[in-house]
């Protein structure tokens, strides 16, 4: 076996066992946990978001973990991390997301060397094994987009309801707090977890306008930012807010139907744009299977020729693809 996979399994059996003695030494109380993630709410916002709120009886923090986060929370990439985080409603802190994205990085790479190591030039492997490299510090990120556009399709879907749920509760005279505290009892996930945040923010005391605030930076939804506009506005300056909302979710309704109209009207090009993006890559699959000298004939001196016309394909498929989301992406 390759000297390049020992040393990635080597690292990776390094990193099991120092989580496991340091999370077994660790004397850090559950109850000081708590109450430390709750201080950090209170002085960022976006940190509260990252830890479970509910009385969950989550794991305690190793100090390897606190350690590694300490040193990413600190730079501007730890927040934008964090707040990727916030909006996937992931339990990680940032410093375990950058040991994530190490160990994808390792194991992609070990896994392109074990496929393409034995090729016929040594320099042709560890070049795969690079780019496997490279490809595995986004999988987490992709893994991490797909879930927030998840979320937030579900939110926005779950929206109107929740508005009625409030509009309903202020008729029957409850404040906005106790009606914002029935969205987050009688509706399901995500926007009962969600809410439930910003009652729990609004009881530790931070104001109501703060806790919409760090609802709509979890939740970057543009009929989310009509109803916080909403309510801010009606606790300045008064008025019907019971009305407004039901005006808001009438528009809501209406959007998402449009909206549906045209997913359904722009399937087929969205579909045949994926098809036509990933067809080349199967037929470059299949040929190396088939006639794998035809295929490394792109390889032979001078390689920057065929690496060329590779990197070329590459990027005219992207933009093609772009292309073609960009025409099937209407907005409303």
């Amino acid at each position: 076996m390759s000297p390049i996979i020992w040393i990635g399994i080597a690292f990776f059996v390094i990193l099991v066992v120092a989580g496991v003695i340091v999370t077994i030494t660790s004397e850090k109380e559950l109850v000081e946990e708590r109450l430390e993630r709750y201080l950090e709410v209170s002085e960022t916002g976006l940190e509260y978001s990252n830890a479970a709120l509910e009385d969950d009886g989550s794991p305690k923090q190793s100090r390897l973990s606190a350690w590694l986060d300490g040193q990413v929370s600190t730079t501007s990439f730890g927040g934008r991390i964090s707040e990727k985080l916030a909006r996937a409603d992931l339990k990680l802190k940032p410093g375990e997301y950058v040991a994530l994205m190490v160990i994808s990085s390792v194991a992609t790479a070990g896994i392109s060397w074990l496929l393409f190591g034995k090729l016929e030039r040594n320099i042709l492997g560890a070049v795969f094994a690079l780019l496997g490299a490279v490809v595995g510090l986004f999988i987490p990120g992709i893994f991490v987009g797909r879930l927030q556009s998840k979320r937030l399709k579900d939110f926005n879907a779950q929206l109107p309801d929740m508005l009625n749920l409030m509009v309903n509760g202020l008729r029957a005279g409850f404040s906005t707090m106790q009606a914002l505290e029935s969205v987050s009892k009688e509706l399901p996930a995500p926007i009962s977890s969600e809410f439930r945040r910003v009652v729990q923010e609004m009881q530790l005391g931070i104001p109501m306008e703060g806790a919409l605030d760090n609802l709509l930076v979890r939740i970057p939804s543009e009929d989310l930012d009509l109803v916080v506009t909403a309510i801010n506005v009606q606790r300045e300056v008064g008025g019907n807010l019971a009305e407004v909302l039901e005006t808001i979710s009438h528009t809501i309704r209406e959007r998402i139907r449009l909206k549906g109209e045209i997913k359904t009207l722009t399937t087929q090009v969205s579909a045949s744009g994926r098809l036509l993006s990933l067809m080349p890559v199967f037929l470059v699959g299949a040929l190396y299977m088939m006639n794998r000298e035809y295929i490394m004939s792109f390889f032979e001196d001078p390689i920057w020729c065929g690496g060329s016309m590779l990197g070329c394909s590459g990027l005219l498929i992207v933009a093609g693809t772009m292309a073609m989301n960009k025409i099937a992406d209407i907005e409303v």
